[in-house]
């Protein structure tokens, strides 16, 4: 019989989904007397190798995924660290207490160890404290905790039983009576549990709400570990005779049978629902089964016979990030570099949730940087319970930007007062015409800074930027402002003086002021040129006042028939030119 069970392939099979590669994780079988192998689910390598100190073939892992708790052989449980593959401490459950069975709680705050003397315990996981024990009597081989956590099945081979735990009051709320009852497992919805019989060769279906046997499913025989697929569609059940038999869920019929090998005592469904892991002692193996195809891919070698697998996705471990800056406003697109980020559910700047994330594939996470102070934040992602740090991310404030300026001119002897608009403007510390800084400046908010001109030492366009401790503005066509020359005025002089009779030439004594006409102001160092007629007198240039004074020869005949001269500045780049003339008053 089985030999034919073993050769047995479903002869027809409801049509099966495909299923994208999952994310990573470690499936963790407890094997041997001191260890627990964490193994690649897809290929079945060996990854890791936890030294449990347990002899127990039973593993279960926390609903965050964070830790793996297996038997031992001290009477104690045993705590891994999924994060680091590393034990993270012991639970005692006293003399002469063995663990055989394990489950938690859907949200992770319980535990439940059933013994093998006869009872089952209930752990605060926080503590790691035993809470309570209900007497159960039934050194089960698998447990099942339903979704709403609200019962716990606990199926006794030994007496033919199943007991109905209300985890409310952690009292015994029911006796199913089923001969043989050995695996159990819930529906997705929690509506039906599925019990196999170890006995014969049946599968009964238990409606949760009353707790009674609504039918039961022949299945291969001797059935042992029960697994439900994640959609519900499917129910795996492991045999003693070397088969795994497939159950369609909506017509309860067995429509396929896999040979997984005798013993098949601990059936996992792949949270993905693309693999099916079963445990056989005779073949000392853990099958992976390709659940689209229902054949072994590949093979576990094992030490012992194993109820209870477990699995555990792998933390996410996070790299770096780049780039590591951008700006308050946010809206940078920041890339997470890492591995086993399949599952982010979050990234924080700081404290502020991301505008927006991406999972690009196991190893890369795009983020969108929302607004955030200046300063630099930590950025966290969260992926199957665990918050890693990636690196760190500094705000800047945006540099300012000049988009416009009013009046666009000015003279070049500086004092307009001129408005810049644009964006980013508020703490500016700075303001430039050109190379020089403004006379003073004001600001009048984030978009507009009012700004006194300075003296230019030439006309033509410069550019005017503000700086503020987010850089300086770029240069734009928007931020040109245009020194106009000054105006000057020349205020020549007039002259007395007396001619000789027989006289040839004369020493004039000129002078001459020259002002700024937009300023005011004298212009000094300007060089003034005295001509009568068209003889140059002498050429000066002008004090601090403003003033120019020379003397020079000229002959009394051009004297006399100009009876005057001119006084002329040629201008420079930053003062247009001027010109005067005064009289040359001769006295006989």
């Amino acid at each position: 019989m089985a030999t034919a069970l073993l050769c047995t392939a479903a002869a027809v099979l409801p049509a099966a989904t495909a299923h994208a590669a999952g994310p990573a994780s470690l499936l963790y079988i407890p094997n041997g007397y001191a260890n627990v192998l964490g193994v690649d689910p897809a290929t079945g390598a060996t990854v890791t190798t936890l030294a449990s100190g347990g002899a127990s073939p039973y593993a279960a892992v926390t609903p965050d995924g964070s830790q793996v708790w297996t038997g031992s052989n001290t009477y104690a449980l045993t705590v891994v660290d999924t994060a680091t593959n590393t034990v993270a401490g012991t639970i005692d459950l006293g003399t002469y207490h063995s663990p055989t069975a394990i489950a938690f709680s859907p949200d992770g705050a319980r535990a439940y160890v059933d013994y093998y003397e006869g009872g089952m315990a209930v752990i605060d996981t926080a503590t790691r404290t035993v809470t309570t024990v209900v007497p159960t009597g039934s050194q089960a081989a698998q447990i099942a905790v339903s979704p709403d956590g609200r019962r716990v099945y606990v199926p006794s081979p030994l007496n033919s039983s199943v007991t109905v735990i209300d985890t409310a009051t952690d009292t015994v709320a029911a006796t199913v009576h089923f001969r043989g009852a050995f695996g159990a497992a819930f529906s997705p919805d929690g509506t039906r549990a599925y019990v196999s019989n170890s006995q014969d060769r049946t599968l009964a279906v238990i409606d949760t709400a009353t707790a009674t046997i609504t039918s039961t499913i022949t299945v291969d025989w001797l059935p042992q570990g029960v697994a439900v697929s994640p959609d519900g569609s499917r129910i795996y059940v492991g045999s003693a005779l070397g088969t795994t038999s497939v159950v369609d869920a909506t017509t309860n019929t067995m429509v396929g049978s896999i040979p997984t090998g005798g013993w098949s005592t601990a059936v996992l469904a792949d949270p993905d629902g693309s693999r099916l892991y079963v445990s056989s002692l005779t073949n000392g193996t853990v099958s992976i089964v390709d659940t689209a195809t229902l054949t072994i891919t590949a093979s576990i070698p094992i030490d012992q016979n194993v109820y209870q697998l477990a699995m555990a996705p792998l933390p996410p471990v996070a790299t770096g990030l780049a780039p590591d800056h951008g700006l308050t406003t946010g809206g940078t697109t920041v890339t997470l570099t890492g591995s086993h980020l399949y599952g982010t559910t979050a990234v924080t700047f700081g404290t502020t949730p991301a505008a927006s994330f991406t999972v690009v594939n196991d190893t890369t996470v795009t983020a969108v940087a929302p607004p955030h102070a200046a300063g630099t934040v930590d950025v966290k992602l969260t992926a199957k319970g665990r918050t890693v740090t990636a690196g760190t991310y500094t705000y800047q404030v945006p540099a300012p930007t000049i988009t416009g300026i009013a009046p666009a001119q000015g003279p070049a002897g500086g004092g307009t007062t001129v408005t810049l608009t644009g964006s980013h403007l508020t703490g500016a510390t700075a303001v430039a015409f050109g190379t020089t800084p403004a006379a003073s400046f004001t600001v009048v908010n984030d978009t507009t800074v009012t700004a006194t001109a300075p003296a230019a030492s030439a006309a033509g366009p410069v550019d005017v930027t503000v700086t503020t401790p987010g850089g300086t503005s770029t240069i734009t066509a928007g931020d040109r402002y245009t020194y106009t020359k000054d105006t000057t005025k020349l205020t020549a002089n007039p002259l007395l003086l007396s001619i000789a009779p027989g006289q040839l030439s004369i020493n004039l004594n000129l002078s001459a002021t020259l002002t700024d006409t937009i300023t005011g102001k004298p212009v000094p160092g300007a060089a003034i040129t005295f001509k009568v007629g068209s003889t140059t007198v002498c050429t000066a240039t002008t004090n601090a006042a403003g003033t120019a004074t020379c003397t020079g020869p000229c002959p009394v005949v051009t004297v006399l028939l100009n009876l005057g001269y001119t006084a002329t500045y040629s201008g420079s780049p930053a003062l247009e030119a001027a010109s005067a003339t005064a009289g040359l008053i001769r006295i006989s």
